[in-house]
């Protein structure tokens, strides 16, 4: 079931995005009148789910989800009309319009799909305000990985700043360092202040990590597993747990750490109930489990909860717009350079729609579709043929010189494009096959 809600949430998205880019693309072609033979979302190669025919457009939904297109007249694009090109420029068709209406036709849609993210921005921060956890607030320091062992950090440190710079949120720590290429990180460890290098090869460790810092937590008691021992033990919600067999255990990694050496033995665990400290003993299963989960750090640590009226949201819906749009960039640029070999990490459509809840959440979903919006403007802006970015950059250059490529040029260049493209996108779903069967 978790997957069928991934999957249709991953599906609403893209084709909420696919719509309003090609629409971007549609809007300006007819507001200098140039027809529009073709509206589709998906691709149809031979056959169609379903189609219609309005006016002079064709307007349909094909069978491979990936992505979609609005065909042009006048213009060599993915269909390869060669037929079309070889006739004289009709005054309807794009090639026959003039080069900055033909400049704005080819950025419509990645104009449409940055806009289409800060309108949704806006509208999650005006509904539900926005809700983070300030670094200030982790008040009992963090927990580390052995790669954060091995740069120097340790649990229960806390951290005050990257490069000098004060860190706000405590969940962009690792993304900070990833994406600036930080040199330290300023701590405090046991009330005196440390600086940490960052090592040079930990930018392209962390790009290949899941961890490496979390919030330390003290253990109360979440809930219970179904037919574990503790469910029958005694032990109750918020009661949080404080020793195995008289070794104190304050925080949630010195339990995990503690009752991983009492694997098939009945061991005693103490606990902090109001003002008392009860115990019980209970039998600990082969995998070092007795069937309990922490409460979220949520309950007990001051998260910061910012509420917008409609006037507010509209700005700080650009913002958060502008600087997702720049953390994407850095990141773009991670890929492309090979000492961080972030390439490996690229993934396709299965990375894609792990990304969605596996519950239906509105506020994650718009996020993710507001985020993917910003995503495809900037894939679809990249100067390669066969993408929107590829017109652009032979529009400019036709503006330029005052000389336009020739349509063998083009048709050749679009070819080439298209072969990239496909390259790109096996190698990106190969990624994620790759990971499927090596996790």
């Amino acid at each position: 079931m978790e997957i069928l809600i991934k999957t249709g949430q991953f599906l609403l998205s893209i084709s909420i995005l696919v719509v309003l880019h090609e629409f971007g693309h549609f809007a300006f072609a007819k507001l200098f009148k140039t027809r529009v033979e073709k509206f589709y979302l998906f691709f149809n190669p031979w056959f169609s789910l379903f189609k219609f025919k309005k006016g002079e457009t064709e307007y349909g939904m094909g069978w491979i989800p990936l992505g979609g297109y609005v065909k042009i007249s006048g213009m060599i694009d993915e269909s390869m009309d060669k037929e079309q090109m070889k006739q004289p420029a009709q005054p309807y068709e794009f090639r026959a319009k003039k080069s900055w209406q033909r400049l704005l036709i080819m950025l419509g849609g990645v104009m449409v799909n940055f806009v289409t993210a800060l309108v949704i921005y806006s509208a999650v921060l005006y509904t539900w305000g926005d809700q983070y956890l300030p670094n200030n607030n982790v008040e009992y320091g963090i927990v580390v990985d052995s790669l954060a062992h091995d740069m120097g950090l340790r649990n229960g440190d806390k951290i005050i700043s990257i490069d000098n710079n004060k860190v706000d949120d405590f969940h962009q720590i690792m993304l900070d360092i990833v994406l600036d290429d930080s040199k330290t990180v300023q701590i405090k460890r046991s009330g005196e202040n440390m600086e940490i290098p960052v090592p040079e090869t930990l930018r392209k460790q962390l790009l290949h990590s899941n961890g490496f810092i979390d919030v330390r937590i003290p253990f109360y008691i979440g809930g219970f597993v179904k037919d574990f021992p503790a469910e029958k033990s005694g032990l109750k919600l918020k009661d949080r747990l404080i020793a195995i067999n008289g070794n104190p255990t304050e925080y949630y990694d010195e339990f995990s750490n503690s009752i991983a050496n009492c694997k098939n033995k009945l061991t005693s665990f103490s606990v902090l109930r109001d003002k008392d400290t009860l115990n019980f003993d209970i039998q600990v299963s082969e995998e070092g489990m007795i069937g309990v989960y922490a409460e979220h750090y949520a309950n007990f640590l001051n998260l910061e909860k910012i509420n917008y009226s409609l006037m507010a949201s509209v700005p700080a819906g650009i913002d958060k717009g502008i600087e997702t749009f720049k953390s994407y960039l850095k990141q773009l640029k991670l890929i492309f350079s090979p000492k961080t070999e972030a390439y490996k990490s690229l993934g396709g459509f299965i990375t894609i729609g792990k990304i969605f809840p596996g519950t239906w959440n509105w506020q994650a979903f718009w996020n993710l579709t507001a985020f993917l919006s910003i995503i495809l403007a900037i894939m679809n802006v990249l100067p390669i043929p066969a993408l929107d970015g590829g017109h652009v950059m032979f529009l400019l250059y036709e503006m330029i010189t005052g000389r336009k490529p020739s349509d063998k040029f083009l048709e050749y260049a679009q070819i080439a494009g298209m072969v990239l493209l496909l390259a790109l996108l096996i190698f990106a779903n190969g990624n994620d096959i790759f990971k499927l069967f090596n996790k």
